[in-house]
This record gives C-alpha cells, sequence and structure tokens, in this order.
C-alpha cells in the first residue's frame, strides 16, 4: 500500500456500489487510476471493500510464479494441448490451395476447435502478406498475422504465426495457423464445417 496514492476519481456500480481509485506510484513513474476497490455495495452486492484490484494494461508485466502472463489471468480449468498428427490438412482460399501438409500439428483447446499448423514450406508463401496485426494470448503467447491475396482479392488476417510461443505450446513456434472460420480446411480430402465463434 506504500505504493498507491489516493485519486479524486470515482465512479458508481448499482452492483458494486461506489468505486475508489488510487495512482501507482513507484520511483518516478506513476500509472494513474490504476487500483480500485468498491464499497457500500447496495443490498446484496459483493462485499469488496477488503480487496484491491489493479487494472491489468496500466500495469508494466503480470506473472503467475516466474512466468509471464499475456492478456489476462489463464483459467486453471482451461487445458491447451499440441499434438503431431497424420491426418492430410489442406487449406484452400477462393478455390485456391493455400497449404496443404502431411504432418501437422494440431492444437487443442479448450471450448474452441481444432486448430491445424502447418509448416511454411506446406504453404504457398506468395499468397501470404504480412500484415501489421498483433494479437496475444495468455496460453500461447504473441501472434504475427498473415493476409491472403488471392489475384485482387486482399483476405484481411486469415493466417498468423508465433515467433516466441508460450513454453507448454512451444511445438507451434514459426508454424502457420489458418482461421477456420473463414477459409475452407480440407481433412484427408474431406471439408469439414466452418465452426461459429466469436471470429466468424
Amino acid at each position: 500500500m506504500d505504493c498507491l496514492q489516493p485519486s479524486n476519481h470515482t465512479v458508481h456500480s448499482d452492483l458494486k456500489g461506489e468505486g475508489i481509485f488510487w495512482h501507482v506510484q513507484v520511483g518516478d513513474k506513476t500509472a494513474n487510476n490504476a487500483v480500485f476497490t468498491f464499497r457500500n455495495p447496495p443490498g446484496n452486492g459483493p462485499k469488496l471493500e477488503d480487496h484491491i484490484a489493479f487494472e491489468w494494461k496500466k500495469m508494466d508485466a503480470w506473472f503467475e510464479e516466474d512466468e509471464g502472463v499475456f492478456v489476462y489471468a489463464r483459467d486453471p480449468y482451461k487445458r491447451v494441448d499440441v499434438l503431431p498428427s497424420s491426418r492430410r490438412i489442406k487449406v484452400v482460399v477462393d478455390g485456391i490451395t493455400v497449404a496443404d501438409a502431411k504432418r501437422p500439428w494440431l492444437l487443442f483447446e479448450t471450448g474452441l476447435p481444432i486448430r491445424y499448423y502447418i509448416p511454411s514450406h506446406d504453404a504457398r508463401m506468395d499468397l501470404l502478406v504480412p500484415s501489421d496485426t498483433v494479437t496475444s494470448c495468455p496460453y500461447k503467447g504473441e501472434a504475427n498475422h498473415y493476409s491472403i491475396k488471392i489475384g485482387d482479392k486482399l483476405h484481411k488476417d486469415l493466417a498468423w504465426y508465433y515467433r516466441y510461443p508460450t513454453l507448454a505450446c512451444s511445438k507451434i513456434q514459426e508454424l502457420l495457423g489458418f482461421l477456420n472460420e473463414k477459409v475452407d480446411i480440407y481433412e484427408d480430402d474431406k471439408l469439414l464445417p466452418r465452426p461459429k465463434t466469436p471470429w466468424s
């Protein structure tokens, strides 16, 4: 608490009551309104006045033990497994085969469709255009994206790769993943249905 300085900023929540804030001051660096709590909840609202919360994006880094955590805290009930496969996986966009692999890696993540990761030598890298998009996942790490150009049409951010994945997902390092929701994926020559997810 010696690193926290009171702030005049407040908010109101019908569920949690009055929100009060602190600045975080460490040396000559300040994170404004980065810590908060709620007090005086109405009715049966949660009793939070003895707890404080930190604004995730206002902190320099988060750790679970000595391992960095990205985006948000990992769910202990969620699994991510990466397994080698002998399934033949073909990725098609606008009728053009973009990738065709006989030894892909399959990533299984709780609550999400299987993601197929393919070595770059099994992909048409001439059709992949580097994108400025970078996304982060607490389970896999930071991903750089590719768009796919077929003729004059650019399909934005349909593929990605992890340059430095987390240790748990190190097997997918530098492999290409494709957005099942927006490309045609054939598994052993059978077209798979496109899954319905927030990325559809």
